[in-house]
């Protein structure tokens, strides 16, 4: 299976609304994803990132506008059915996942969406592709599938986590930050087999990061939400033309004016 195209049209969320405390948190956003793309999102505190993320998981419902996914509208679409065609990993090594179960029985729980309707529906084959799976991480994982998912490091445990997201070859792949809580190798390392995945298996996928290196290196296109919109789409040469430093320049001059008001 490979990704397929997400179609963000006229998104709008408010929250609160009708109050004084009243939050437009995405404005009439729209967002088109071909199949297959890597893109990296930016935005401060408040420009609707996490708000997006949500309600393209189903765990928000918006006020108007549409989500497909695909053919398939997926507006309205609740969030465990959504659970089928799309994953979400977190900056939190173990959210997602079952720390007090073994990483095999982590992985097994993920793959039955692929492989089985039952629960645990897993075979010796299957082991031997977790085993493969594990060792292309080159983190000693392979050895270390009867071990408890709690007691291993945070990169390993993110390592791990990001396998369960795609061992079902999801239609969309989401990436809250998935990085951030590592140190510098582990992330690099988790970066690098991201990378691998989504290029290999085609996912269509979504990135959060406030790294401005890896806004622009990895994947083929960078966007950047304020207000509840996208306010920069970089590709192809203007992507590559960009530096960090410039990008972080935009990327702070748009937060300093939202404190500022």
């Amino acid at each position: 299976m490979s990704g397929s195209t997400l179609s963000v049209r006229g998104l709008t969320k408010r929250f609160e609304a009708g109050t004084v405390n009243e939050k437009l948190a995405l404005d009439h956003l729209d967002l088109e994803v071909p199949a297959g793309q890597f893109v990296t999102v930016l935005g401060s505190n408040g420009s609707g990132k996490s708000t997006l993320f949500n309600t393209i998981l189903g765990r928000l419902s918006p006020d108007s506008g549409s989500i497909l996914l695909g053919e398939e509208d997926i507006t309205r679409q609740k969030d465990y059915q959504r659970a089928l065609n799309m994953s979400c990993l977190y900056q939190n090594p173990l959210r997602g996942t079952a720390p007090t179960m073994t990483l095999e029985e982590n992985l097994a729980l993920a793959y039955t969406r692929k492989a089985s309707k039952s629960f645990f529906a897993v075979n010796r084959r299957d082991n031997a592709y977790f085993r493969d799976l594990l060792a292309t991480l080159n983190m000693g994982l392979e050895d270390r599938m009867k071990t408890k998912m709690g007691l291993l490091s945070g990169g390993q445990r993110q390592a791990a986590s990001l396998l369960m997201a795609t061992v079902a070859q999801p239609k969309l792949l989401l990436l809250d930050e998935h990085t951030a809580a590592l140190d510098p190798g582990a992330a690099e390392k988790v970066m690098e087999v991201t990378e691998e995945i989504v290029t290999r298996d085609k996912i269509t996928t979504l990135m959060i990061t406030h790294d401005m290196d890896y806004a622009l290196s990895v994947g083929s296109r960078t966007i950047m939400l304020d207000a509840g919109r996208v306010v920069l789409d970089l590709s192809g040469g203007e992507r590559e033309k960009m530096t960090a430093g410039a990008l972080a320049e935009l990327f702070y001059a748009r937060s300093r004016r939202k404190r500022n008001g």
